[in-house]
């Protein structure tokens, strides 16, 4: 009988868990566009689940303004040429995304030439 309640507290935890651990919908991402940018790294957040890059774009203007870049898990980044030093503030890259389709500044991470030439992108891509 114990060993059947331990397998039921088991299970419920397990189900429980499920919503934690589920993959979030790319449906805010202007999928069918691809937005370039000139711009220059304000930060690098190289964790799971998903390695952030904060850019700062300057508009015709001269006014700068702070992008947020979802890209790809830190381990599919990894396995595809990425590291966390592969980018650092103020390096200067030309990104490519797909927009948020809100207008924000922000998008999807398409790719990225990095300061020594090499075009990365997300990891599943590549």
């Amino acid at each position: 009988m114990k060993v059947v309640s331990t397998f039921g507290i088991t299970a419920a935890l397990a189900l429980s868990c499920s919503a934690a651990v589920a993959h979030h919908s790319f449906a805010m991402f202007d999928l069918g566009k691809d937005l370039t940018v000139e711009a220059v790294v304000k930060e690098v957040q190289f964790t799971n689940p998903h390695v952030w890059l904060q850019i700062m774009v300057t508009d015709a203007k001269g006014v700068a303004t702070e992008w947020s870049i979802e890209s790809g898990a830190p381990g599919m980044m990894l396995r595809n040429g990425w590291k966390p030093s592969t980018l650092k503030p103020g390096d200067k890259v030309t990104l490519t995304m797909h927009p948020l389709k809100n207008g924000s500044p922000g998008g999807s991470l398409v790719s990225v030439k990095v300061p020594d030439g090499r075009v990365l992108g997300p990891g599943a891509t590549n």
